[in-house]
């Protein structure tokens, strides 16, 4: 990605899908050149968590709401140190941000941090082609460069893709760093970062947590090397496909049954180290308003999602696995694809949503509870033996 910052407001902009569909619009944030995989958000707040997100690594993220940008950007929302997105494309920005937290406007902070971006185009449009097409390479381009549209294509077919990437090493922790409990200490989880949002060990804080944040290179020494009550991996980028590593590890894990959780990628991965096998979705989940069921008490929740890739399980049958039983847990009511798993015969289990989504919503935060019940429950039967 190459970007200025000059001129922002007023460049003219252009996005190049690979099938060779073009919008034209006008640059926001950074003035430059950018390319990603083209995908589409559905939620109506929280964009600011969602820029920060760092599974939107080498994204170029859609948003439908039409009107983005109102509340500028603040310095308490951010889910990671920065945004992660590759590009941006709004229809109608916001020309004055109005909230009493906020500290600049979007376009600001797209500049500053050289994402480039596109306004001014029919989104609704976009977002119909994105779902009849799917998820696909994309390229904005802004400014100086978007003279030759048959040039600005071939570069974007140039582009890698999201099928076969390996890139959760890119967006973790680099070194350990720990997230102290709040108030009373009673439990020691080692979180595997493969992209983990901010939220995550703060709501396992919440909750009387100390959380060991560890690089996705960690060991399965590494991992009990903090003597764990319990072991997290995280949500992230990329294909799963790629994760061997990762699928190690957690089977390591799964071989001494400590209680074990994980979201996103961290699903993808717990399928993986049960011998299911993951699939990339057609253009993927994206917002906070996908409805969940939740298989073990029959509830339905409302939540928020960022998955391009899912898990391939059978959905009515308990399957045999080299753990124990294992049963889908949760499905998406939209598309009955798989969003939780679990363990039947020692403690474990995942979701692939986001149960600790700061903006919203927050119908399955019950999720850090029943971790936290079996980190207890491990810990009691380990007191009576």
């Amino acid at each position: 990605m190459t970007t200025s910052t000059r001129g922002a407001a007023k460049a003219p902009a252009v996005l190049v899908l690979e099938d060779g569909r073009i919008f034209r619009g006008r640059a926001y944030g950074a003035v430059g050149e950018t390319f990603g995989e083209a995908v589409f958000s559905t939620g109506m707040t929280g964009y600011q968590e969602t820029l920060t997100d760092p599974s939107y690594h080498r994204q170029v993220v859609v948003m439908t709401a039409p009107h983005v940008g109102n509340t500028g950007v603040n310095d308490e929302d951010p889910e990671s140190s920065r945004i992660w997105v590759a590009g941006y494309v709004v229809r109608d920005p916001a020309r004055v941000p109005s909230n009493w937290r906020s500290r600049r406007s979007l376009d600001e902070e797209l500049v500053k941090q050289g994402v480039v971006g596109i306004s001014g185009i029919d989104t609704r449009a976009l977002t119909r082609h994105l779902r009849e097409r799917g998820a696909m390479r994309v390229g904005i381009f802004s400014g100086e460069a978007v003279a030759d549209d048959a040039a600005l294509l071939a570069r974007v077919l140039e582009a890698p893709q999201m099928k076969g990437a390996d890139l959760s090493a890119e967006v973790a922790t680099k070194e350990t760093y720990v997230v102290p409990a709040i108030g009373e200490k009673k439990f020691t989880v080692a979180a595997v970062d493969l992209g983990i949002k901010g939220m995550t060990p703060h709501r396992m804080a919440e909750r009387g947590i100390e959380v060991h944040v560890l690089p996705a290179t960690a060991t399965v020494e590494d991992v009990y090397a903090v003597q764990p009550d319990g072991v997290f991996f995280s949500n992230g980028p990329g294909d799963p496909a790629t994760a061997d590593h990762a699928v190690s590890v957690m089977q390591g894990v799964l071989a001494r049954k400590t209680p074990l959780f994980g979201i996103c990628f961290g699903n993808q991965i717990l399928g993986r180290a049960l011998g299911f096998g993951t699939y990339k979705l057609k253009y993927g989940h994206r917002g906070i308003n996908q409805p969940v069921q939740d298989r073990t008490t029959g509830k339905v929740e409302i939540t928020a999602h960022n998955h391009g890739f899912a898990v391939d399980a059978p959905l009515d049958k308990v399957s045999e696995t080299p753990y124990g039983r294992a049963e889908v847990s949760h499905v998406c009511l939209n598309d009955n694809v798989v969003e939780g798993l679990q363990l039947l015969d020692q403690p474990a289990f995942s979701v692939q949503y986001h149960p600790e989504a700061a903006a919203g919503p927050h119908d399955a935060a019950y999720l850090f509870d029943r971790f936290t019940s079996l980190m207890n429950t491990a810990q009691m039967e380990a007191e009576r033996a």
